[in-house]
């Protein structure tokens, strides 16, 4: 599960301690212009979160690759988009993106992986895959043998330095062409603080979206899993809400 919204009418962290060894989030900095951003792949492109994160990328100036297992239906979706996109097969859409977005159901999470991992070597790959399941009391987060989404990409991607973001955005508000501003801030975690700095980059490219600093990878574990708590705070309130972090 990839996206805060896994149904039509619903949406898809502690503080750290001050003691731990982690790189400091980084100040607030205006964006770069488009002719310094990064190419962003997403694979799982033709999905509700990964058109809606390319979709709002695309027209902060960035160009987007957007990559599926059928590379026709990825052009395809490409060409509904506004901007700079393009519509290619997952590998190929790897190997184009210096920053990769996972956006593929959890399913299939691993093993795309881990035949993409060549592709994705050297990369930052950004992971924001949420781990769910689903039964009649609503949404529940699932056990992960390596603690979470983030954290087996990292293990099966030893070569690329992954990080978590983008786990509690709605894809309904981002596919949404009424909607200016996007009024969420994204929890961005990983152990490689250049690459942090520069996912949280991307999010504050978006009108509204704000970068903010969450920790290490090995705390993405409960950012994953709030994400089954904005599904309820969506049903009980028919509303696509997301996370604004104060006093930063």
């Amino acid at each position: 599960m990839s996206a805060p919204d896994p149904e039509p009418d619903a949406p898809a962290s502690a503080p750290e301690p001050a003691a731990e060894n982690a790189p400091e989030p980084a100040a607030s900095e205006p964006a770069p212009d488009a002719a310094g951003a990064p190419v962003v792949g997403v694979l799982g492109g033709t999905g509700p979160q990964g058109r809606g994160l390319a979709r709002r990328l695309a027209l902060a100036g960035v160009q987007v690759v957007l990559g599926s297992r059928d590379a026709a239906r990825a052009a395809a979706a490409a060409d509904e988009l506004p901007g700079p996109v393009t519509g290619v097969g997952n590998a190929d859409a790897a190997r184009a993106g210096d920053v990769v977005i996972v956006a593929v159901p959890w399913e299939g999470h691993r093993e795309l992986l881990v035949d993409l991992a060549a592709e994705l070597a050297g990369k930052v790959v950004v992971d924001c895959v949420n781990p769910l399941g689903f039964d009649k009391q609503g949404a529940y987060a699932l056990p992960v043998e390596e603690g979470s989404a983030a954290q087996q990409a990292q293990a099966v991607l030893p070569d690329s330095r992954v990080v978590g973001a983008f786990h509690h955005v709605s894809a309904v508000l981002l596919l949404d062409e009424d909607v200016a501003s996007i009024d969420t801030d994204v929890l961005v975690l990983g152990d490689d603080r250049e690459a942090t700095d520069l996912v949280q980059a991307l999010a504050d490219r978006i009108p509204g979206m704000r970068g903010v600093y969450g920790g290490r990878l090995r705390n993405a574990s409960q950012v994953e899993a709030l994400t089954a708590n904005l599904i309820s705070v969506n049903r009980r309130y028919k509303a696509h809400a997301g996370l604004r972090v104060t006093d930063v």
